[in-house]
């Protein structure tokens, strides 16, 4: 019998899956504080492989984090829909694709 070792957040149907194929998951379920510290290391995780692989699906596994961040934090999806846009509005998309070099300040 081998053991592997993960203690990883992983998506709520992983342990369902891994004992379809006959193998044994041993979970645990994490307080507040571990379970936000896990996510924001879950976000860099799913962002590190995106960056890696420039893959869609990576994609949709951070916005999947980010929407277990947003019910953690107890707000709605529609909520932060409403957050992004005003600050799109205020401050601008990326579709420009502006790379700022430099800012001169005139001196007194």
């Amino acid at each position: 019998m081998a053991t592997i070792k993960y203690d990883k957040l992983v998506r709520d149907r992983i342990p369902e899956i891994i004992e379809m194929t006959g193998k044994k998951a041993i979970i645990e379920k994490l307080d507040e504080a571990i379970y936000k510290k896990l996510l924001d290391e879950k976000l860099g995780e799913e962002l590190q492989e995106y960056i890696c692989n420039d893959n869609v699906e990576e994609l949709a596994d951070i916005v999947e984090v980010i929407y277990a961040i947003l019910d953690y934090k107890k707000v709605t999806i529609e909520e932060f829909e409403r957050i992004r846009l005003k600050k799109a509005e205020e401050r601008g998309g990326f579709k420009e694709r502006l790379l700022l070099k430099e800012v001169i300040e005139e001196l007194e």
